[in-house]
């Protein structure tokens, strides 16, 4: 599938709850307009601190109200593979910060098997990729994502793809297992790039100055090998939304204010 990538766009909030009120603020806009089009949504979410924190202020806004979230569904771009009720696990976040806040129908919500309901990360990663197929089209195995939120690890990982890994070179799958992963919990499954890479829009939503440098990095160009989040692209749209203490390293003319 032939892909034109846009420039990667900045947007820089003072700090990182502002940040995320912000984010939550253009997610739900987005959603409302797409819902009152009568448009099927797909978003894949991230987990970690921020990504929890978006999904928090989102499901705190009165705006949620106006999504019709019968047709929005809900991905995840990695989770981490322990048992469903462990408090490590993304989707009990997402849960606790907004799935449990709107009327979202279950069968729109596209979780991750955890360890306790799948034997191995294989068949976890076997088992989403069919759910994503499900959802495809004679082009690609997958559905087509509007938005797909990341967070950036300092070392400049994105989902669980870390840096000098396999899992990142993959092209010919679309869920893959990671062991041994070099932030805990250590068995992970991730979506791979190709599937990240599909998205309309691809939202990074960076917080905290120990990511600057990563930040840094990936907007400068860096190989995707080493700095996974520089190899993260949207088809229509690339956007790092970054608060201040991230934006140490931002070149002054990728920043787009009024995004």
């Amino acid at each position: 599938m032939a892909q034109m990538w846009t420039e990667k766009r900045v947007v820089i909030s003072p700090d990182a709850p502002t940040l995320a009120s912000a984010v939550a603020d253009r997610l739900l806009s987005r959603l409302t307009r797409r819902s009152i089009a009568g448009k099927t949504t797909h978003i894949a979410l991230a987990g970690g601190q921020i990504g929890t924190a978006v999904l928090r202020a989102a499901g705190q806004s009165p705006r949620r109200a106006d999504v019709d979230w019968s047709l929005v569904h809900i991905w995840w771009g990695d989770e981490v593979f322990t048992a469903t009720e462990d408090a490590a696990r993304h989707e009990r976040a997402a849960r606790e910060a907004l799935l449990d806040r709107i009327d979202v129908p279950a069968e729109n919500v596209h979780v991750i098997s955890g360890s306790d309901r799948i034997d191995d990360p294989d068949a976890a990663a076997s088992a989403y990729a069919d759910a994503l197929a499900r959802f495809g089209s004679a082009e690609q195995a997958w559905p087509e994502f509007y938005v797909c939120f990341l967070g950036v690890g300092s070392d400049g990982h994105v989902a669980s793809l870390f840096p000098d890994r396999g899992e990142i070179q993959v092209t010919d799958r679309t869920v893959v297992a990671v062991r041994e992963a070099p932030k805990p919990p250590a068995v992970r499954v991730t979506m791979t790039r190709p599937v990240i890479n599909s998205a309309r829009c691809v939202w990074l939503v960076v917080s905290g100055m120990d990511k600057a440098a990563a930040l840094g990095l990936a907007l400068a160009g860096a190989s995707y090998e080493t700095v996974p989040a520089a190899g993260a692209k949207g088809r229509k749209k690339t956007m790092f939304f970054v608060d201040e203490a991230a934006a140490a390293n931002v070149p002054g003319e990728l920043i787009d204010q009024d995004f």
